[in-house]
């Protein structure tokens, strides 16, 4: 075997046992949502979970209505949303073995700086009742996410059966808080976001938060594994090391810790009875 022909065996022979390291590493399907990975969460968290265990964790990002029918269909390991009475319907389903609350934020009005539905410093029913009465462009993510579900309820309890009563100035867009954020930010319109991904977002243009601090505004997560008795291909061991670590102490903590510009953008609440 000639010099060359050697470093060549050599070399295949290397790669394959680094392709086979790569292959054996474990890993995690989270489906969780767009306000996790956009407000840049998870951006700051999985780098330090992936440290202490060596698991890789792999997120599909998405509405949480998505997240629950991805979990649904076993095509993850963990679901980590908020939509709590959601959440609660797919357990007694037989869908997930546990919910642990995790952390909380809350939803924001944004509008515009001209506030043309007068809104300003009110309470989000008022604020709501006055878009409809002037017909004040309103963006909606209407794609089955935890703030769109809460955008309903939210309707709802201002005493406005939205799906029965929009004209041209709701829009319902289908897709994620960035995305609404964006057509909100061109229309010039209203729109209800989570805190996190209020403040990691860029493209403000002429908006502002309008509304904030209205305590139908609190806005909860929980986790939970997917059943393995219902799937058993499900990762039960690392999916459960996953949802321990971010109720753990450090995980906790690596929450709290992750801000834009010294603003904090969730708030861990593990353990909180009833959260």
């Amino acid at each position: 075997m000639t010099p060359l022909v050697r470093r060549i065996v050599l070399l295949g022979a290397c790669l394959l046992a680094a392709a086979g390291a790569f292959a054996q590493k474990p890993f995690i399907v989270v489906a969780s949502t767009t306000s996790t990975e956009q407000s840049g969460l998870f951006g700051y968290l999985l780098p330090a979970f992936e440290k202490d265990t060596g698991i890789d964790v792999r997120v599909v990002a998405v509405g949480t209505g998505q997240a629950l029918d991805i979990g649904r269909r076993g095509d993850a390991d963990v679901v980590f949303v908020h939509d709590k009475p959601a959440e609660l319907k797919w357990l007694a389903e037989g869908n997930g073995v546990k919910r642990y609350p995790v952390m909380y934020n809350d939803f924001v009005l944004i509008g515009p700086k001209g506030d043309p539905a007068g809104v300003r410093a009110k309470d989000i029913e008022t604020a709501l009742k006055a878009i409809k009465a002037k017909e004040a462009p309103f963006i909606s993510r209407g794609d089955r996410s935890g703030t769109h579900s809460a955008e309903l309820g939210l309707w709802t309890a201002a005493g406005i059966e939205i799906d029965k009563n929009h004209g041209a100035w709701y829009k319902s867009i289908g897709q994620g808080m960035g995305a609404a954020l964006n057509t909100a930010s061109a229309s010039n319109a209203y729109v209800l976001s989570d805190r996190g991904t209020w403040l990691s977002f860029k493209n403000r243009g002429d908006l502002l938060i309008a509304v904030e601090g209205d305590r139908q505004l609190f806005n909860q997560y929980g986790v939970m594994l997917v059943n393995p008795e219902k799937h058993p291909h499900v990762k039960k061991e690392y999916g459960q090391q996953f949802i321990d670590w971010l109720i753990s102490a450090e995980g906790q903590k690596a929450i709290a810790d992750y801000k834009i510009n010294g603003a904090q953008l969730f708030f861990p609440n593990a353990g909180t009875p009833g959260a």
